[in-house]
């Protein structure tokens, strides 16, 4: 090394006598020279470090050898340990297999001695009790039956009800045809023959309150009368309503003065009629007044309705008489035409129905008031029957208990004095453990009966 330093010293001294070119390489190689001396700085610290170094690698190469022993010694006991791992799983699911063996011919060979001793025991009881209770739950199996054909009977009701809307919906529309055939026909008849006009009249009133249900809730002409200073008045229909209360109906067919405005030719002549036409109707409107239906029969309104069979006969009347209805309301008679009086027929007729689903809530009602009572007492006398059957296995119990401990010690006594008591051993006598259910389901109050009651017949 010194003498490589010393040759570099040497060639710089020596280029530096050169030319320009000599000066630049000489230049180079003097940074050269200075990093070779750095180089060499560094080479030295290097080989002052290595015995440091050689130290440490053996210390490192020493303990390496340690842990690849310490490991080799740590792999060996974890196989050991796996094996005795294994056996010992093995040995647990074999004692547990032979545990559940064990424990399930234990639990088999219990249960069918208890179930042999409980047959035997309760066998007669069972019999009494089953027959008690088939005859306290025969009233109940009664009433079920009853409430279902209540809750059936209240389904049908209603199902009718609907069904007879729409028969009646059907036959309304199958008679289209037919009336529009026997249109000219009537009108011939009508205006020929008064009494005529008024079965006419009347019919088409049944047909309107058969449409609205409302036929069997209807008295006519022939069946009510009465006799007053003026002479008799049968008015034509009483409509009963719900509550015992009556409606009167009576039936006025003004057609003259109308078909007269049909055939007119000219507007003056059909004002003429018209004019004719509501001054009929305004005519029987006041003659309805003065007859005071209302004063005659207790349970009718302060009015009575004059019903005419035909919306147009009506309208074509208020068109010259704008005041005919008004004027006839005054004097407590209620000019209706079929668009008016249908509302009115089918609201009473619903009235009518639900006072028959009222009714029948009432009957189910009862029904399951009645029910609710025989549930109770079929639950007392069950209640008392799971009383009877844990007295019966106190009491054997506690026979059980006073053989073992009374006449089981004696006898067994005879075994000990090696006393000749042939093949038969004693076996031994367990007490029974099981105890009749009690309900756990409690009845609801008698007053939460009542309310829903009340509230089934609202």
């Amino acid at each position: 090394m010194v003498a490589l330093v010393v040759g570099v010293v040497v060639g710089w001294l020596i280029g530096a006598r050169g030319t320009s070119e000599a000066r630049a390489e000489s230049a180079r190689r003097e940074a050269d020279f200075k990093a070779a001396i750095t180089d060499l700085a560094m080479a030295e610290e290097r080989v002052a470090q290595l015995p440091r170094l050689r130290e440490e690698a053996a210390m490192l190469r020493n303990e390496r050898d340690a842990a690849r022993i310490e490991l080799a010694e740590l792999k060996a006991k974890a196989g050991a340990f796996e094996e005795r791992l294994t056996e010992f799983v093995n040995a647990r699911e074999m004692m547990a297999g032979q545990f559940r063996e064990s424990a399930a011919k234990m639990l088999d060979e219990t249960q069918r001695a208890f179930l042999e001793r409980a047959e035997a025991r309760f066998h007669q009881a069972g019999e009494k009790n089953e027959e008690r209770l088939r005859t306290l739950l025969q009233p109940i199996d009664t009433t079920l039956k009853r409430y279902e054909e209540g809750l059936h009977r209240v389904e049908k009701d209603r199902n009718d009800s609907y069904g007879q809307l729409r028969e009646a919906i059907s036959a309304v529309q199958a008679g289209l045809g037919e009336t529009r055939a026997e249109t000219s026909k009537l009108v011939n008849a009508l205006r020929a023959a008064p009494k005529t006009r008024g079965r006419w009249g009347e019919q088409q009133f049944r047909n309107l309150i058969e449409i609205a249900g409302l036929s069997g809730h209807v008295d006519f002409a022939a069946e009510v009368s009465v006799t007053t200073e003026d002479g008799m008045l049968r008015p034509d229909f009483i409509i009963r309503l719900p509550g015992d209360q009556q409606l009167i109906v009576d039936v006025k067919c003004v057609l003259d003065g109308y078909l007269q405005a049909a055939e007119a030719t000219s507007a003056e002549e059909r004002t003429a009629a018209l004019k004719a036409h509501a001054k009929a109707m305004s005519t029987h409107a006041d003659a309805l007044s003065r007859k005071a239906y209302w004063a005659q029969f207790e349970k009718a309104p302060d009015f009575v309705i004059m019903y005419i069979p035909g919306d147009n006969f009506l309208s074509s009347a208020l068109e010259v008489d704008m005041e005919l209805w008004e004027r006839a309301a005054r004097n407590r008679v209620i000019i209706a035409g079929p668009s008016a009086f249908l509302p009115l027929a089918r609201t009473v007729a619903a009235m009518w129905r639900q006072q028959k689903l009222t009714e029948d809530a009432r009957e189910v009602g009862k029904l399951g008031k009645e029910l609710y009572e025989r549930l109770a007492t079929a639950a007392s006398h069950l209640k008392r029957v799971g009383g009877g059957l844990n007295s019966a296995v106190e009491n054997y119990n506690k026979f059980v208990a006073s053989f073992e401990g009374r006449v089981m010690v004696s006898a067994r006594r005879f075994q000990a004095l090696n006393v000749d008591t042939g093949n038969s051993a004693l076996d031994a006598i367990d007490t029974v453990d099981v105890i009749a259910r009690a309900p756990t389901a409690e009845l609801p109050a008698p007053g939460e009966g009542e309310v829903e009651e009340a509230a089934a017949a609202e």
